[in-house]
């Protein structure tokens, strides 16, 4: 089994436009949306959930008032002003550190789960696809992103999938690191900004850092051929592929509102380029 993740230094690269392409090219993969804080895979997909799991993120402290004193300690304890003057917990608050639980001297409070999300197994016509919802103002994407391709991989063992795409988060954070760890190969899909180019540096480095081979898709190329000209030389240097450029299109943006993948949409230039990505990127999983 192979994992290929697509991801982007920033947002508003088309990294979730060229991943679902790649889904609908692919003919025995398996769909990961690990974009947990502002999932949209979905909306190109539009899969039909077979199975929802509840996702427990961080604990919370929760008091027995039966066993509460109201001494105040743990108020004072407490650096994120998660207790109130009659002694409750803030669940919105609260970060979850246990200090509170920790100096309580009546061991009235304990740290219990909650609710933070849902993990979704569901069934598009491209095939099985894991996915999730995070609450809002929740945190722990990172360990929902494990969730998602932990979720994704039973999948692919279940239907004899040889391959999962992952539409991976912007950034280079926590929710970055758990949708790259382990996989086979990240395509990066930059733009050529003075931002874009900046982040792909700093994307680059973090797959660098865990071993993790890199190829490079220049999206909106034509837009500044000479910063996609610096994209190319710098990737060269680090003896980067990279593996397409793809032009200023609004094939993307119609196939969105059809809520269909550009390749099930047309069969224009921008299409044909997103088949050679392909076939460049499966050579290398290959």
């Amino acid at each position: 089994m192979k994992e290929l993740t697509v991801i982007s230094g920033k947002g508003g690269t088309g990294k979730t436009t060229i991943a679902a392409a790649l889904v609908s090219l692919a003919e025995n993969a398996v769909i990961a949306d690990c974009d947990v804080d502002a999932a949209d895979m979905h909306l190109i997909l539009q899969p039909e959930i077979i199975e929802t799991i509840d996702f427990s993120g961080l604990k919370v402290a929760s008091i027995d008032e039966t066993l509460c004193i109201k001494c105040g300690i743990c108020k004072d304890a407490c650096r994120f002003d998660a207790i109130t003057n009659d002694i409750r917990i803030d669940i919105y608050g609260c970060e979850g550190c246990g200090v509170c639980a920790y100096v309580c001297p009546e061991r009235a409070i304990s740290m219990i789960e909650r609710k933070a999300g849902d993990a979704y197994n569901s069934e598009t016509r491209f095939g099985p696809m894991a996915h999730a919802r995070l609450g809002i103002a929740e945190e722990a994407s990172g360990l929902l992103v494990a969730v998602v391709r932990d979720n994704a991989r039973k999948l692919a063992e279940k239907y004899d999938r040889d391959l999962i795409i992952i539409d991976g988060p912007p950034g280079t954070g926590c929710s970055v690191i758990a949708s790259i760890a382990g996989v086979d190969m990240v395509l990066v899909v930059t733009e050529p900004s003075v931002s874009g180019i900046h982040d792909l540096e700093r994307i680059l480095d973090v797959a660098d850092h865990f071993n993790i081979p890199a190829v490079v898709c220049i999206n909106k190329y034509d837009i500044n051929e000479k910063n996609s000209l610096i994209i190319e030389e710098y990737c060269k240097d680090r003896g980067i592929e990279v593996v397409g450029k793809l032009p200023y299109d609004d094939a993307p943006t119609k196939a969105m509102i059809q809520e269909m993948t550009v390749i099930e949409y047309s069969d224009g230039e921008f299409s044909n380029k997103v088949k050679n990505i392909w076939e460049n990127v499966r050579e290398k999983l290959t």
